[in-house]
């Protein structure tokens, strides 16, 4: 299992670091196209999200892979691969596949059981299968990830306990522009009951934040987004769920972040999407109205930045960020929920471990299986050229005897290969046969690293 994982996240690089690394949606496949090029690396997908920047690649050859794909996320940033190694983490084998079980679970988030992880990697894979750069091993990889990941939210309550980065921001912002609530007839808290919002990209992130504000008691949304009608789709469900909201195109920004309290804003665009002049104009416009100032809260979860950080300097603005959410308390799962879910990657990891241990030895037993043909084939070559009388019936069968006799010769060594290949160390086992059989290096030799 030779998978290599290079990347970097909150945990290991700072905000403004990842967002010079990350990769917009746009060039993901010209990302992956890149190390396909080389021939040390047969397999590629790129993860890109608010906070993290990994790839996942097959490799022939570990040193020039990992050396190629640091290079490529240092030249994507216009860094310096000096600049960014510090930063960088790197799993190799089994411990890759653990890596990514651990993400897909929600364990490596942020905050820690988010579940928009699980559609992220799922994207990730999508694209990377439809443009040729996933083959068969990220593709069981990949599966088994997804299906860790649901293993780990159906079975734990590690979604619930630790919120999601929406609903932690908007906590916070609830908790500057002093907004009390209240509780509804469900018992469920209203911490943003009275307020407008404003939701910035109609994507998945947006999606979650147009739920939660509805949820949490706003008055009324304003959706916008580059293409106008994924704003009115996401305006017209939070109507459905009984909450207020219109689309505004992206040129009446202004005018959304006059009317608002809360602004959330999460695009995955590559450059600034809020702007220091957006930001003043919003505000001149309720000056011009006669309103009180009043705190305004911009959440932005985009990566790169999607609010310009200048914007804090504003009187009675707040950013709420990705960089904020790490020191919040809400952002944690509850432990024992915690160490639930760290089960079911461990049972889970040893369990693709030992499959990708049989896969990997399945060549070499086609191998082994292939030389036995070959030898029933030159030696019933040799039986003919020496009992050229026989009629066809009696050769038939001599050819089939042969044939089952070589068969149950190379079951029982076959079988009792893939069971200890599927063991720890079942690596050895395969030089051992191989040297048995005298199958030579043909066949790939497997390289899983305990």
């Amino acid at each position: 299992m030779s998978v290599l994982v290079v990347g970097m996240s909150y945990s290991s690089a700072s905000v403004s670091l990842l967002e010079r690394v990350a990769v917009v949606e746009s060039e993901r496949d010209a990302f992956t196209a890149r190390l396909l090029e080389s021939s040390s690396i047969r397999e590629a997908m790129l993860v890109s999200t608010c906070n993290r920047v990994e790839v996942y690649a097959e490799v022939d050859a570990f040193h020039p892979a990992l050396e190629l794909i640091t290079a490529t996320l240092a030249a994507n940033a216009e860094l310096t691969v000096e600049e960014i190694a510090e930063s960088v983490y790197v799993r190799y084998s089994q411990a890759a596949a653990e890596h990514i079980f651990s993400v897909s679970s929600g364990l490596d988030s942020l905050v820690v059981g988010e579940q928009q992880i699980i559609g992220q990697i799922r994207s990730a894979y999508h694209d990377a299968a439809a443009s040729g750069a996933a083959g068969t091993t990220l593709h069981r990889l990949a599966q088994r990830a997804l299906h860790v990941g649901k293993r780990v939210h159906t079975e734990t309550n590690i979604d619930s306990a630790g919120a999601s980065m929406v609903t932690v921001a908007l906590g916070k912002a609830a908790g500057i522009v002093g907004q009390v609530g209240s509780v509804d007839d469900a018992g469920e808290r209203r911490p943003l009951e009275g307020l407008n919002a404003a939701v910035i990209g109609a994507g998945a992130m947006g999606g979650l934040a147009v739920a939660h504000l509805g949820r949490g008691g706003v008055s009324h949304i304003h959706v916008l987004n580059r293409t106008e009608e994924r704003a009115a789709r996401l305006a017209e469900i939070a109507r459905d769920s009984g909450t207020e909201a219109t689309a505004l195109p992206m040129e009446q920004l202004d005018e959304a972040i006059a009317a608002a309290d809360v602004v959330f804003v999460c695009t995955g665009a590559a450059n600034t999407v809020v702007t220091l002049a957006d930001v003043h104009s919003g505000l001149a416009k309720r000056e011009a109205r006669g309103e009180e100032p009043r705190p305004l809260v911009l959440c932005d979860l985009g990566l790169p930045r999607d609010v310009d950080p200048a914007v804090a300097g504003l009187p009675d603005v707040a950013i709420v960020d990705i960089s904020q959410l790490a020191e919040d308390p809400g952002a944690r799962a509850a432990t024992r929920d915690k160490a639930i879910a760290r089960e079911i990657v461990a049972t889970e990891l040893a369990d693709y471990v030992s499959g990708e241990r049989v896969a990997e030895v399945g060549p070499l037993i086609s191998q082994l299986r292939g030389r036995g043909a070959q030898v029933v084939t030159a030696e019933l070559r040799r039986f003919d050229s020496r009992n050229s009388d026989l009629d066809a019936a009696t050769r038939d069968e001599v050819e089939r005897t042969v044939r089952r006799v070589v068969d149950k010769l190379l079951h029982p060594p076959t079988v009792k290969f893939k069971e200890l290949a599927a063991q720890p160390g079942g690596d050895t086992y395969a030089d051992i046969m191989r040297e048995l059989f005298d199958l030579g290096s043909e066949v790939k030799k497997g390289s899983v690293h305990e």
